[in-house]
């Protein structure tokens, strides 16, 4: 049925590279890319397309049920795919305190795209993936039948299509560094890579354990590591959906300089790191750097 191919929703597929002129890199002798993959789609931004696009279609017409935070992104854009498709979403956010609370606006999107909400308790949430736990939650949102989708949307499939966002970049950078939530894209793009490619990963939760979890994606997408990939833990902010005036004051003068919206979860963390680096003079002077723009700032 076509309705339910990823394809028919008309993603944006390469997704341009933009270079961008910036005096803090180019005294340093260093070009910046962006890599626009917030332009993909209008609803299922960035990331969000090339980890889902591979699991709707597995779904085969299946409701699809999923797991996010208050705030989450995946939800928002699992929602917005289950309203295109005409497929039926469950989203199973942290929280059971949320349930007796008038929505945020990022759950009601959610709602508003024809996901239906279940609420769990923090502990229940943390044991997700344990089958018996995860049973449980199933039979309590009335969907046993449901395609399961992991937190973030990062699964085996999921990483082996983010692989296509390094193989897009073959030949055109040196360096291609991205944010990192649960690992999945990262794990995808640095096996798609070329010889020569370096990725490197921001993450934007604290707690130094994104290496072994993408370690594990990989071998579960590809049966080993892949690429030449390293991360930096310094620029969380605090955590998952902290941030901080200075990280704010940043991304405010990065968009006034260069017309774009910045996304302050992942983006900014990620263009925070790369002048860090720029100026405690990581990269030689020649380097391409390709930073990639996951997604775009929820407006509401």
């Amino acid at each position: 049925m076509t309705g339910l191919d990823p394809a028919s929703l008309r993603p944006r597929l390469p997704s341009p590279l933009q270079e961008v002129e910036d005096e803090r890199w180019a005294r340093r002798g260093i070009r910046l890319f962006l890599k626009r993959d917030d332009l993909i789609h209008p609803d299922l931004v960035g990331n969000k397309w090339r980890k889902l696009a591979p699991n709707l279609a597995a779904a085969a017409g299946r409701p699809i049920l999923t797991f996010g935070g208050a705030y989450s992104n995946h939800l928002r854009a699992t929602a917005a795919a289950g309203r295109l498709l005409g497929l039926p979403t469950v989203g199973v956010v942290r929280g059971e305190e949320l349930a007796d609370r008038p929505l945020n606006p990022s759950l009601a999107r959610c709602v508003a795209d024809g996901m239906r909400l279940h609420f769990v308790d923090r502990p229940t949430y943390r044991r997700k993936a344990e089958p018996p736990v995860l049973g449980t939650i199933l039979r309590a949102a009335g969907a046993e039948d449901a395609y399961v989708v992991p937190e973030g949307g990062s699964n085996a499939l999921a990483v082996r299509g983010c692989r296509a966002l390094g193989e897009e970049l073959r030949g055109r950078a040196d360096v291609v560094a991205t944010a990192c939530g649960t690992g999945g894209t990262f794990a995808g793009l640095a096996a798609g890579l070329g010889a020569g490619q370096r990725a490197l990963g921001i993450p934007v939760l604290k707690g130094g354990f994104l290496t072994a979890e993408i370690q594990a994606l990989q071998k579960a997408a590809f049966g080993a590591r892949q690429g030449d990939w390293t991360l930096d833990d310094r620029f969380h902010f605090g955590g998952y959906a902290r941030t901080a005036p200075e990280l704010d004051t940043f991304a405010e003068d990065f968009e006034k300089r260069h017309g774009l919206a910045v996304e302050r979860l992942y983006v900014a963390k990620l263009l925070y790191g790369l002048v860090t680096l720029v100026e405690e003079g990581t990269f030689p002077a020649g380097t391409r750097v390709a930073a990639v723009v996951t997604g775009a700032p929820f407006t509401g």
